[in-house]
């Protein structure tokens, strides 16, 4: 079963405020409330449905991948909670960044400190070696 627009469920324009959205989540929501209407699945069905569409619309975050991915944007799977690719990626350099940084990766940082050598070593003079190798694959 396709799910129906949030917008049209709640009888809203795209462009509409966040008071405008709670004004007609309020009036569906009394109009088809179940204490109200008992024992009518149909009443049932469209307050769900009217409060699903408050609870994705009334969230900026949430309106806003609604907008730009449809029901897509919003299911339960955790890779939609990212806005875009860029995100992703950020995550996975956040994760290796936190393994201790420097100009190699943070994960190949953290290895070579933990077995206390490095691959740079100084000299006398207190340069460090190896900087000015180039290694072609």
């Amino acid at each position: 079963m396709t799910k129906r627009d949030y917008y049209e469920i709640l009888e809203i324009e795209k462009n509409s405020s966040i008071d405008e959205i709670k004004k007609a989540y309020r009036k569906s929501a009394m109009q088809y409330h179940p204490d109200r209407n008992p024992g009518n699945k149909e009443a049932e069905e469209k307050f769900k449905e009217a409060s699903e569409a408050y609870e994705v619309l009334s969230d900026e975050n949430k309106r806003r991948r609604y907008d730009q991915y449809g029901h897509a944007g919003i299911s339960s799977s955790d890779f939609h909670a990212y806005s875009n690719v860029n995100d992703i990626f950020s995550m996975f350099q956040d994760i290796f960044n936190g393994f201790g940084g420097g100009s190699r990766n943070g994960f190949e940082s953290d290895i070579f400190d933990m077995f206390g050598s490095s691959r740079k070593s100084q000299n006398r003079s207190g340069k460090t070696q190896g900087t000015n190798l180039k290694i072609k694959l």
